[in-house]
């Protein structure tokens, strides 16, 4: 009976991974309704996705292309928070996928060479670690999601900063910006920078376009610099207002950051105090034991 479960689980799967290998050479379409939204301008595409740039890139592109679905938006944000296109992060996850299903194939080809054991039980292992492996990826980028938003706010900050000073060198609030975009290659000045740019193509004003950024990339700083400096149209002093502004800004991001060092603290807190019980319940198990044996 044993043996037929595992027959037949073993022909479920391979079944099944004919079926998903399968789709990997039929191209997805789009809805006609999703297309419609995105030509519109009701839908934000996912990330700004650059031509492959190296023959990793391409790899990712070929796999992106051929499995169904999307990215969430909450891993696009982080990857556009990082400065990874698409084509990168589909090259990691296929990356996993293959190593994870690499090792257990290996290790059971050596125990068919050395022990002449079977090959059903590490092909099915192998399966369930690529799959797992394609999703390492994922998990990654979103336990880190924290510590990537915190240098995206330190990084507009600065942004904020030379936008101040160039503000006082008596340069516009759009040359400002620009100017301030173009210093760095960090993603988030990459970002503001593609921003600005297309609004300059467009021949619109790139405050609404900043918005729009710090609304997908869930930065609220960079809302705010976009309403303060729409403030140049009606003619009001922008510096002091922008000042003001960052120095709030600091100061909350300050706070945050010594909430977090307290969480960690107490967390290590914790921690140290187990080697203590554990050395004090050294101390009472032989009298408790003695007791308990009388």
């Amino acid at each position: 009976m044993t043996g037929l479960l595992l027959a037949i689980v073993s022909g479920v799967l391979v079944a099944a991974g004919l079926w998903a290998m399968s789709g990997l050479f039929v191209p997805a379409h789009p809805r006609l309704t999703d297309a419609l939204r995105v030509l519109d301008g009701r839908v934000e595409t996912e990330i700004d996705v650059p031509a492959p740039e190296s023959r990793g890139d391409r790899m990712g592109a070929w796999v992106r292309h051929r499995i169904p679905g999307r990215v969430d938006d909450r891993i696009g944000r982080q990857l556009q928070l990082r400065g990874i296109g698409l084509d990168r992060f589909y090259t990691y996850k296929a990356l996993a996928a293959l190593a994870g299903f690499v090792l257990p194939t290996v290790v059971g080809a050596a125990l068919l060479l050395l022990a002449g054991q079977s090959m059903a039980m590490p092909l099915l292992v192998a399966v369930l670690f690529g799959l797992v492996g394609f999703f390492v990826p994922d998990i990654v980028i979103g336990r880190r999601a924290r510590s990537v938003s915190a240098d995206a706010t330190e990084a507009l900050l600065t942004f904020m900063d030379l936008v101040t000073l160039e503000r006082l060198a008596n340069s516009s609030a759009t040359q400002s910006l620009h100017t301030a975009a173009a210093v760095s290659e960090q993603a988030v000045f990459v970002a503001i920078r593609d921003s600005l740019q297309r609004s300059r193509l467009e021949q619109r004003a790139p405050f609404a376009e900043l918005k729009k950024l710090g609304e997908t990339l869930e930065l609220p700083a960079l809302c705010d610099v976009a309403d303060v400096m729409k403030l140049d149209d009606s003619g009001a002093s922008l510096s002091d207002a922008l000042r003001a502004r960052v120095k709030e800004l600091r100061d909350a991001h300050l706070t945050r950051a010594k909430v977090e060092a307290a969480a960690v603290s107490e967390r290590m807190t914790f921690l140290m105090v187990i080697p203590s019980l554990i050395f004090g319940l050294l101390f009472l198990v032989p009298p408790l034991l003695r007791l308990l044996s009388t």
